[in-house]
């Protein structure tokens, strides 16, 4: 079973993100592409680094909601789990999601697909009864966002998952 949503990633490298930001950028560039997708409009990356508060070691859960919450307030957005974060895909809304082993103790389970980096969840794929994430990795210094797939299991430990649900 397969469910992925269509659109359209960016690079937290893109010439148009401050080069002082591009290596911590991850955070604002999931939102960014979030925000454009549930409403067609979203402040530039670089805004964003500043409204949600990221700073250079990345941007951190508790503020990213806190401060996406006053953006817009009448929306949902919270913290939630691996079902509801399916069902948010379901229902046709990305999720943000964190691959994060140094705040969850995890620096030495070398099997995570990042060690710290926010992507927007995209979709899933059951294969085999094994669950695949698909998200749209935000690019490196040489090349743009691509869609990838982790197996949850390899890093459920170092995974949060954040619901940005417009009212």
């Amino acid at each position: 079973m397969r469910k992925q949503l269509v659109l359209l990633g960016t690079s937290q490298y893109d010439s148009s993100i401050a080069p002082n930001y591009r290596h911590s950028a991850c955070g604002p560039t999931t939102m960014h592409v979030i925000l454009n997708y549930l409403n067609d409009s979203a402040p530039s990356i670089n805004e964003l680094y500043k409204q949600l508060g990221s700073t250079k070691i990345g941007l951190f859960k508790w503020r990213l909601i806190r401060n996406l919450r006053r953006l817009h307030p009448s929306w949902d957005v919270r913290t939630c789990s691996l079902k509801e974060a399916l069902q948010e895909i379901d229902a046709g809304r990305p999720v943000a999601i964190r691959f994060d082993r140094y705040f969850s103790l995890r620096w030495r389970d070398k099997k995570s697909t990042f060690a710290y980096h926010w992507v927007p969840l995209i979709g899933y794929d059951i294969r085999d009864n094994k669950l695949w994430l698909i998200f749209h990795d935000n690019g490196k210094p040489n090349h743009d966002s691509i869609i990838r797939q982790a197996l949850y299991q390899d890093n459920e430990k170092v995974l949060s998952f954040v619901k940005i649900t417009p009212h």
